[in-house]
């Protein structure tokens, strides 16, 4: 090839991926949230057909890729697409592009999950951009416990909740239960003429909240449960959760400290779930739920870390 091995190296940090057998390259754009407005949609459109095949691509995590650019038209690609407010990247070892359901607008959703992926986004992608990991790491933000967006498959997955609870002095004990008829678990039964919720079963999707008509369940805020180590591949393991729910401060929190767990913990080359698997998950828990690491933040992120990353 006539591109420098070196050259395509760097080109891939900034997000621009070979395709294979050619040398050309794929520009992956980085949105918030997996959102675009249709302003940003025709830039990129025009920029697409500009300067690549003409094509955009959508990638399982919510960037968009658009295939087919010359090495030599890399920078007027990217300067095009900042006129719409975008940029190319995703790659490395490193903290990678938030992926978020449509939990802001769907029915099930439990709270704003775009906002929230803004939010860690603006703290964690490009706030960490230059913070170098043992391997990337990948974080999804989920609204509810359908776990359409595979939150317990990521490094770290959020799953938003809620938590009900009966009233037994408030429960009539109707012959037909709105809340056991809504409940999609079947966790709710009736014992002594009261509706009973089996927490084992209960997996606080919130659907039963707001249907007894006598208002005999105690509605809770949104909470968050969150996975940790969870990796799909070649080699997969299920995210474990954390025992105890979140506030959405206390979730924020979390993030940082699994960041920074791993900054500090983690071997090069392997991935969170690794290293959760090596110094195990009841001591993960403990570094994930105490403050030490928040603490000791600027001292961890002066650690010297050799990138294991090669996707």
């Amino acid at each position: 090839m006539a591109i420098q091995t070196s050259d395509i190296k760097r080109v891939k940090g900034e997000g621009f991926l070979l395709n294979r057998g050619t040398e050309e390259f794929s520009g992956r754009i980085i949105t918030e949230n997996g959102i675009l407005t249709a302003k940003q949609m025709r830039i990129l459109s025009q920029a697409a057909e500009q300067y690549g095949n003409g094509k955009i691509e959508f990638t399982s995590r919510l960037t968009v890729e658009c295939p087919g650019i010359h090495y030599d038209n890399i920078p007027s690609f990217q300067q095009a697409v900042a006129e719409g407010g975008m940029v190319t990247g995703g790659t490395g070892s490193k903290v990678r592009p938030i992926v978020s359901c449509k939990g802001t607008t769907c029915v099930f959703g439990l709270y704003d999950t775009q906002q929230l992926a803004k939010e860690l986004h603006e703290k964690f992608y490009v706030g960490y951009h230059d913070v170098i990991l043992p391997h990337k790491f990948k974080i999804a933000v989920g609204g509810c416990p359908n776990n359409c967006v595979k939150p317990d498959l990521n490094d770290l997955g959020i799953v938003g909740q809620r938590v009900s609870k009966v009233q037994a002095e408030g429960c009539k004990g109707c012959a037909s239960c709105s809340v056991m008829e809504e409940c999609p678990m079947g966790a709710v039964s009736m014992q002594d003429g009261k509706a009973l919720i089996d927490v084992d079963q209960c997996n606080n999707c919130g659907r039963c909240q707001g249907t007894c008509r006598f208002d005999a369940l105690e509605h809770s805020e949104t909470m968050y449960r969150v996975y940790v180590g969870g990796k799909w591949g070649k080699r997969v393991r299920m995210g474990s959760p954390l025992t105890k729910l979140f506030t959405r401060d206390e979730v924020i929190d979390a993030v940082e400290k699994a960041i920074l767990l791993f900054k500090q913990q983690g071997i090069s080359g392997e991935r969170f779930g690794d290293t959760v698997e090596r110094l195990g998950m009841s001591k993960v828990e403990k570094m994930l739920v105490a403050d030490n690491l928040l603490r000791r933040k600027e001292e961890i992120l002066e650690i010297e870390t050799v990138a294991g990353a090669k996707c």
